[in-house]
């Protein structure tokens, strides 16, 4: 099934289309009325028993939509009766750049598809909580989902990979890893899990420490310092090493705990200090950019391999091509919030990168997670982040 723009060269790819064909009237017997009828007959009982059947699929209380459904009818009857239905959903909120970027490319793919594929975005945590998508995902109840390699490394650990601290100079680094060999490792083993990883990596940016304390300008102010940190084996194991005290809070739970000094500091993009006003209860914001994250939109492995090949290209070549408008619009907004969180009353200052990446390597932080990834994995991350074990 072709679903893109028709084009006079483009031969029909409906099976409907070719039963018709050879249904049609030939040869010097055209007008051979008796004949004409039989076949009229032959073609109304194959469109009745088609939709026939989907009628009674749907009276029985079985969902049929997206790939199932072009499964049971022709790709033209399917199409032109009702569109191939996915659903994408993320517990981001409607504004944030990520479902923004997923929103035009669900309207390129409709005009590109001429309606035929409607992929419809879901955010604000519509559907659940990242555990709760995940587990829909891979019972082929969600089509696709966002979700950041540190949570997806709970079913694949080579995905925290991509979020090992001060590995990644800058975004260029970033990219070449990620659209590179290392990203396409990565894929693969998530693959292997029922997932069906996009080609492109999404930006969640690089991370910042905020502080209602003191700035950190080296590893020896991290020195008991109570720090908010995602819930996560590498963020603990990171800041444990540089002799912070590092607690594993909710994002939504976080404001509270800055405020009645549970914690004295967290670690976020500047997007997240904005959007979640930890400007409030925060003094500093120190740009460590100690960690990279981004977020992967993968697909089920039970829905995805049933569409037809073409709407598999055309809904991953939109979705790629998305993903790489929205890197630079994190880049931009992340940069554009300096000016406006300092007006809040923050504080900024830079630090030297190396001397927190030098006192991991001395204190065998590298070599640890070399062991728990594996030679090959780490080969290919030092491809692109050099030596850090």
């Amino acid at each position: 099934m072709d679903l893109r723009a028709p084009r006079s060269t483009r031969k029909p790819a409906s099976s409907l289309t070719t039963i018709a064909s050879k249904l049609a009237p030939t040869g010097q017997n055209n007008n051979n009325n008796n004949n004409n009828n039989n076949k009229v007959n032959i073609m109304s009982r194959i469109l009745t028993e088609a939709v026939s059947r989907r009628s009674f699929l749907m009276s029985a209380g079985i969902t049929v939509g997206g790939a199932f459904a072009a499964n049971l009818l022709p790709s033209s009857v399917f199409a032109a009766t009702k569109p191939i239905v996915l659903r994408y959903t993320s517990s981001l909120p409607d504004t944030h750049p990520l479902n923004i970027q997923m929103k035009a490319a669900s309207l390129a793919i409709k005009t590109e598809t001429n309606g035929a594929v409607d992929l419809q975005v879901y955010a604000n945590g519509a559907m659940g909580g990242d555990t709760d998508m995940l587990s829909q995902v891979r019972a082929g109840a969600i089509d696709f989902i966002p979700l950041p390699g540190a949570i997806l490394s709970t079913l694949v650990p080579a995905m925290s990979i991509e979020s090992m601290p001060f590995a990644f100079k800058d975004y260029d680094s970033v990219w070449a890893a990620l659209d590179g060999k290392l990203g396409e490792y990565v894929r693969a083993k998530t693959a292997k899990v029922g997932l069906i990883p996009m080609e492109k990596v999404w930006n969640n940016g690089f991370r910042q420490i905020t502080s209602s304390t003191r700035p950190i300008f080296t590893p020896q102010d991290l020195a008991g310092f109570k720090l908010r940190v995602l819930v996560s084996p590498l963020w603990t194991s990171m800041f444990s090493a540089l002799g912070a005290s590092p607690t594993g809070i909710s994002i939504n739970e976080t404001y509270s705990a800055l405020q009645t000094k549970v914690v004295d500091g967290q670690e976020n993009p500047l997007v997240v200090v904005e959007s979640a006003r930890f400007y409030e209860v925060q003094k500093y914001c120190s740009m460590t950019d100690h960690i990279w994250g981004g977020f992967w939109i993968v697909a089920s492995g039970k829905t995805f391999p049933k569409l037809p090949a073409d709407v598999q290209e055309i809904v991953s070549r939109q979705i790629n091509a998305a993903a790489l408008v929205q890197r630079q619009q994190v880049i931009d907004l992340n940069a554009s919030l300096e000016p406006s969180l300092t007006a809040h009353g923050i504080t900024f200052n830079k630090v030297d990168r190396s001397l927190f990446r030098a006192d991991l390597q001395s204190k065998g932080f590298y070599t640890q997670w070399k062991e728990k990834y594996g030679d090959e994995a780490w080969s290919l991350l030092e491809q692109y982040a050099g030596q850090l074990s």
